[in-house]
């Protein structure tokens, strides 16, 4: 234990100050440490600046940069300012001398310990208020520059008559400048308080009064702010109620004023603004009557006045006038919300058909058209990509998407896919591997969307393949892939180190990058920069990197579209397309705003997932604000798979969100006739875009506010039924098609509907998707309107899954240890009816890779399940009395004539004969011979069940005689 009796009880070690040396070696530890972080602070900067430079963008980037920076220092000196001067003019109005009480006498002790360093913390204070203000507000430079560049959207919402603009690019900012009122009063209020009590203004125990007239006056007015304030936020929530989402009916995301809003909200909201206005002049009364009982009686007032008018009233108008007649009393503004949501979505021009469904017809007439209401798509680009891996990959270092694309070359829908580097396959991996050696993928390999290879055992018919590739594409296009979805590392090309450019044969082929994209780094500065920026020393030294050396960063498609344009959306599905000599990315970007009156919003993070979504999380739309109530796709953007040079092309020129953000960034932005007609026929109508008008479609068909109320006609998009997961949405699928009342077919995106809670189809829409299309955009809705129910996508396979022979391919895929894959069910319409269209794929146990096998057809009730899309079509449409046309190299052999039991006994022996070589079949993994023995264990069947089935004119009734007969002869004998 201690001596705590206060004297030494040993010699005393005396602690001497550090030596000069130690003390010079510490202050140039802590000067090296200082700018060793400006340093790097200052390399996040200038690599940024490089950047935005080399991609031809500075102006975004100096754009960007001093508007955060203004909005940082104005922000953060008037909330310095504001907290600074009123802890001063608190200090000023402090009485000459403090009451004789134990409270000020501990005061005295705080007081005096401030009072060397009164500057000095008046300064640290307000520097770090305005630091924390600057940098909140810095955040809202977005809102700053819809505000400052807005333009008018030539509507006005019903209510209040006033310009869209108002609420999209004013509301918000006034809305940011009241919130910063709010915070610098409160600050100042705290700030005034505090230093009124640290200096006797106020006192909590002292006896005599509680405040002095200086410090009573000077609250009263800050208080009188704040409830100014106050009034200024009733007066704009009047108009926020336009834009106010609540739950009503069909929809959780109602946006807009209701019948309680309008009469009993609103009316609410400007009584209570009136109070206020009222109450801040009490407060500011305090001037001259020196007294709070007026200012307290008004905040009274106004507090109570909150509670019953702007809570109670509406309660009760809601209670006892709104629910006993809701129908009636919501009906104008249901009808307000519904012609604001289908502008906003532009759902508003979209074309409505009916269609019964029961697919009824003559079935010769109706095969012939079945050859050419669709461009079937056998090669399901969300199955396939793993067969391309397989048979494409040529190097285990290259990769393909997950899922891949959907394009057209030569009026021929195409899968399309980049062979990709993936680092994870290297064997040898280094920095210099890594980072110099394979820097690239290379080429593009397709195959036709809606026909196998002949002769094959289900593999796709490869257009473009081959490492280099060869085929329909370009001769001599640039094949190398510097920039792509799975490019995620950085690369230093185009220096002394040679890049892997491909093997072959004969050897491993080197590169040097000659693109004009990407950061010189033969400079000091900027190799320090870089060192710093990505945690890299080695740059500094390494011999890799010398006279013309670059650096590659930001290498993904939608990650430098983003970058360029930070106030655009991004759509999750970036698709690659060969244009001309060169591999070229295109994405597809949206304006969007949540501030559309009375437009029901939705989330973009969840109208966008389907299966593909959560199968590839790089399918993931970046969404700028998640929640928005109005988009358009404003603007096609592309990436070069080589240097990653980015163009963005105005697409919607009517957009006036757009118009603001090309005000704000002039000159970033291409007008749309500087679109090369070569990559205008490669341009689609974008997916996410797609998903959104689906989901709003699916309340928003019905434009009766009566039937709208009762949410009787409510849709959903179908859960997936191939998808290995439960409840996610099926995506939208490419497809060239006819719809009903066409001439030719037209490369569209389709869905399909069901009602809510029941699984047959309620509706089908298409989107003309070709962008050279005069109809491009145009919505086609087709709504199920017959007696009978249509199956629905889920409904439908759930019965294929249940037919004999399905179950059979199943059973037999499971003992070969195969696995059986469903590929994307396609509905077409036809006719009156929906022709259902589903490749069937098998991963065999010794493939890695999925070959197509079957494909199942169904129409008008009858389903088909065959070998090519020819017999299931042929076998669909077949009618009693008529042979279906057969498919080249059917055997076309009659089996011979039904002759009772002997027949029946020969079919059941084909029929196990043909089983165990369809068994034997498997064990060899041979396919095709599979296949022959399925086909010969169906006819066997089939003749077995139309032997047993006919009557017996010749065996049989044998057979009967010949028992009558002996019956006969027996009774005789």
């Amino acid at each position: 234990m201690p001596d705590r009796g206060g004297g030494p009880t040993g010699p005393r070690i005396r602690v001497g100050r550090p030596s000069r040396r130690v003390r010079t070696l510490l202050m140039t530890l802590g000067v090296l440490a200082v700018l060793a972080m400006a340093f790097v602070m200052f390399a996040g900067f200038w690599t940024d600046w490089l950047w935005y430079r080399s991609v031809k963008y500075s102006s975004v980037f100096t754009t960007t940069l001093w508007t955060k920076i203004g909005l940082f220092f104005v922000f953060g000196l008037l909330m310095a300012l504001a907290v600074g001067v009123n802890i001063w003019l608190a200090h000023r109005l402090r009485p000459p001398l403090s009451a004789m009480s134990m409270e000020q006498q501990s005061l005295d002790r705080y007081r005096m310990g401030v009072a060397p360093y009164k500057k000095w913390i008046l300064f640290g204070i307000t520097a770090l208020i305005g630091l924390i203000a600057g940098a909140s507000a810095s955040g809202q430079w977005r809102t700053w520059l819809m505000w400052v560049n807005g333009v008018s959207f030539n509507q006005k919402d019903p209510q209040f008559h006033l310009d869209v603009s108002f609420y999209a690019f004013d509301l918000p900012w006034y809305r940011f400048l009241l919130g910063f009122g709010f915070a610098a009063t409160i600050l100042s209020v705290i700030a005034a308080a505090l230093t009124h009590y640290l200096y006797g203004g106020l006192r909590v125990t002292s006896p005599g009064a509680r405040a002095t007239a200086a410090a009573t006056g000077h609250l009263s007015v800050l208080l009188g702010l704040f409830v100014a304030l106050k009034a200024v936020a009733y007066w704009l929530d009047r108009y926020g109620l336009a834009v106010k989402s609540s739950d009503f009916k069909a929809t959780d995301n109602w946006t807009g004023l209701k019948y309680v809003d309008a009469n009993a909200y609103l009316p609410a909201k400007t009584i209570l603004f009136c109070i206020a206005v009222i109450c801040a002049l009490l407060f500011f009364a305090t001037l001259w009557r020196r007294t709070w009982q007026l200012p307290l009686i008004g905040f009274g007032l106004l507090v109570l006045s909150a509670l019953l008018i702007g809570g109670l009233y509406p309660a009760i108008v809601q209670q006892f006038q709104v629910k006993p007649n809701e129908q009636a009393k919501e009906t104008s503004y249901i009808e307000k919300n519904i012609e604001a949501t289908r502008k906003a979505y532009g759902l508003d021009g979209v074309k409505i058909d009916e269609i019964s469904g029961t697919g009824n017809g003559d079935a010769k007439q109706q095969r012939d058209r079945a050859n050419s209401v669709a461009s079937y798509r056998l090669n399901d680009p969300n199955v396939v990509s793993p067969t391309f891996q397989q048979l494409e990959q040529e190097r285990k270092y290259y990769q393909f998407p997950t899922t891949l694309d959907v394009d057209r070359y030569n009026g021929q829908d195409t899968i399309i896919g980049l062979r990709e580097l993936n680092l994870d396959r290297v064997d040898k991996r280094n920095w210099i591997n890594q980072h110099f050696i394979y820097t690239h993928g290379y080429g593009a390999i397709a195959a036709k969307g809606t026909e196998i290879q002949q002769g094959s055992d289900g593999s796709p018919a490869f257009t473009e393949q081959g490492l280099p590739t060869t085929g329909t594409f370009n001769k001599g296009y640039e094949q190398r892939i510097y920039f792509g979805e799975k490019t995620t590392q950085y690369s230093i090309v185009g220096g002394p180190q040679k890049e892997l450019d491909y093997e072959e044969a004969g050897g491993q082929k080197t590169y040097q990058y000659k693109g004009d994209g990407g950061i010189d780094l033969s400079s000091p500065l900027n190799r320090a920069a870089y060192a710093a920026a990505f945690s890299e020393p080695q740059m500094l030294y390494s011999g890799a990197i010398g006279e013309g050396s670059k650096i590659l960063y930001n290498r993904t498609p939608k990650e430098r579209v983003e970058a360029v344009a930070p106030w655009l959306t991004i759509d999750g599905d970036a698709y690659p397309t060969v244009i001309g000599k060169r591999v070229v990315w295109v994405v597809d970007a949206y304006t969007t705003t949540n501030g559309y009156p009375y437009a029901s919003r939705t989330t973009l993070g969840d109208t966008t997932t389907d299966a593909l979504t959560n199968e590839d999380s790089q399918r993931t739309v970046v969404a700028q604000q998640n929640q928005v109530n109005y988009i358009r796709n404003s603007v096609k953007a592309t990436v070069d798979a080589y240097d990653g040079s980015v163009d963005l092309y105005t697409w919607d020129e009517k957009d006036p969100v757009l118009k603001t953000w090309k005000k704000a960034y002039p000159g970033t932005v291409k007008a749309k006739a500087d679109i090369p007609a070569e990559l205008k026929e490669h341009l689609r109508y974008p997916q996410d875009l797609f998903k959104v008008q689906r989901e709003q479609l699916g309340i928003y068909h019905v434009t009766n506010a009566d039937q709208f109320y009762n949410a009787s006609d409510v849709w959903q998009v179908p859960n997936d039924p191939t998808s290995r997961k439960d409840s996610v949405a099926v995506p939208p699928y490419y497809l060239s098609l006819k719809m009903p009342g066409d001439d030719q077919q037209r490369f569209s995106l389709t869905t399909t509907f069901t009602p809510s809670g029941r699984p047959n189809l309620a509706a089908y829409m298409a989107v003309d998707a070709d962008a050279s299309s005069d109809q491009y955009g145009t919505l086609r809705l087709l709504r199920v309107t017959g007696e009978s129910e249509v199956d629905g996508p889920v409904q439908w396979q759930s019965k294929l899954s249940s037919i004999p022979a399905v179950q059979e391919f199943t059973r037999n895929a499971e003992t070969s240890k195969s696995n059986m894959i469903f590929g994307n069910l396609l509905a077409v319409p036809m006719d009156a009816g929906f022709l259902y269209v589903e490749p069937i794929y098998v991963q065999g146990s010794n493939a890695e890779y999925p070959l197509m096998k079957k494909v199942a057809v169904s129409y008008g009730g009858t389903t088909a399940f065959e070998d090519t899309l020819s017999e299931a079509l042929n076998k669909v449409f077949a009618t009693e009395g008529t042979t279906p046309p057969p498919d080249e190299g059917e055997d076309t052999t009659e089996p011979p004539p039904a002759t009772g039991d002997t027949t029946v006994q020969q079919a059941l022996d084909d029929a196990q004969e043909a089983y165990e070589a369809g068994q034997e079949a498997l064990k060899k993994g041979d396919w095709e011979a599979y296949g022959r023995a399925q086909q010969d264990l169906e006819k066997a069947l089939q003749r077995a069940e139309e032997a047993q089935a006919q009557p017996d004119n010749t065996g049989g009734e044998g057979a009967g005689n010949g028992g009558g007969n002996t019956e006969g002869s027996g009774g005789s004998g």
